[in-house]
């Protein structure tokens, strides 16, 4: 229908907001899978958990993604604007990543006091 155009540095502003929540959801997507990995590892369901660790990894690989997007487009040179929310951001990534290796430690755990 109508083709708005947005000022440059309105579209830029734009471009950065949907950065920042594809880290979000995308750290909090693979945060919610490893939970859920652990919850089917207390269970002894040791396979279903590991399919579920694939995923929490396939989504951090996507936050990563972007995360890398950012430090290229900063280039080292403080071009992107930081925010409260890219502060967020980074946060949800980084204990995002932390909880998916700590589960996965814990995932082995239960499934050696399974084999018990």
């Amino acid at each position: 229908m109508f083709d708005i155009e947005l000022p440059a540095s309105e579209a830029a502003t734009s471009d950065l907001e949907e950065q920042v929540m594809g880290l979000i959801i995308n750290s909090g997507n693979a945060r919610s899978c490893a939970y859920e990995a652990l919850a089917l590892a207390k269970q002894g369901n040791f396979e279903q958990a590991e399919e579920v660790m694939q995923a929490a990894r396939a989504a951090l690989n996507e936050a990563h993604l972007v995360q890398t997007q950012l430090i290229e487009q900063d280039q080292g040179e403080g071009k992107t604007k930081m925010t409260l929310i890219m502060v967020h951001a980074q946060d949800h990534l980084m204990t995002s990543m932390l909880a998916r290796e700590l589960i996965g430690e814990l995932i082995q755990v239960y499934k050696r006091l399974s084999e018990k």
